[in-house]
């Protein structure tokens, strides 16, 4: 059985505990709904390469749900934003095992998981991974009005923004 991890909410531990890992998206277009889950590889930040963006967006730490789903099942492979495939779990854990250019690969389990599947949930280091988008580090954030909403320095970033799209003539 392959084992995977689902990143969650320090504050729901108990309920997930109790139930299991219940359906968190629904099916929309061609994602066929589930939850999302990463395969435990030997690479520690490979594995865990989604707690830091999904902290930015969360109140309170996260933990990593550990799950055994077994190797035949189907679950959708790729990565964030583009296409993806329908493999095995064994699959699954062989790309990110073998493959290149991993960060931020997902897998989706098209089901809810049970409690009697969850192997192990622990706390995890708030600050492995990246944010915003795999290779991001050095890039300069986008500054418009959708991408900056309320974060920390988004005022700054905002002039800075305008500032480069309006030229001296522009501005009044």
């Amino acid at each position: 059985m392959a084992m995977f991890v689902h990143i969650a909410a320090a504050a729901r531990v108990p309920r997930i505990r109790r139930s299991g890992i219940s359906r968190v998206r629904k099916a929309l277009g061609s994602f066929p709904g589930g939850v999302f889950v990463v395969p435990v590889v030997p690479n520690f930040f490979l594995t865990h390469q989604w707690v830091r963006e999904l902290r930015r967006g969360n109140a309170g730490p996260l933990v990593g749900v550990y799950a055994r789903i077994p190797d035949g099942e189907r679950v959708w492979v790729g990565h964030y934003g583009r296409e993806h495939q329908w493999t095995s779990a064994a699959e699954a854990v062989a790309l990110f095992t073998t493959g290149r250019d991993l960060l931020g690969w997902e897998v989706v389990v098209p089901r809810r998981i049970a409690a009697g599947e969850l192997h192990q949930i622990r706390r995890l280091p708030q600050v492995v991974g990246w944010r915003y988008l795999p290779g991001a580090h050095g890039r300069k954030p986008c500054g418009c009005d959708f991408c900056q909403r309320g974060q920390y320095g988004a005022r700054r970033l905002r002039v800075e923004y305008n500032r480069q799209w309006t030229g001296p003539n522009d501005e009044q």
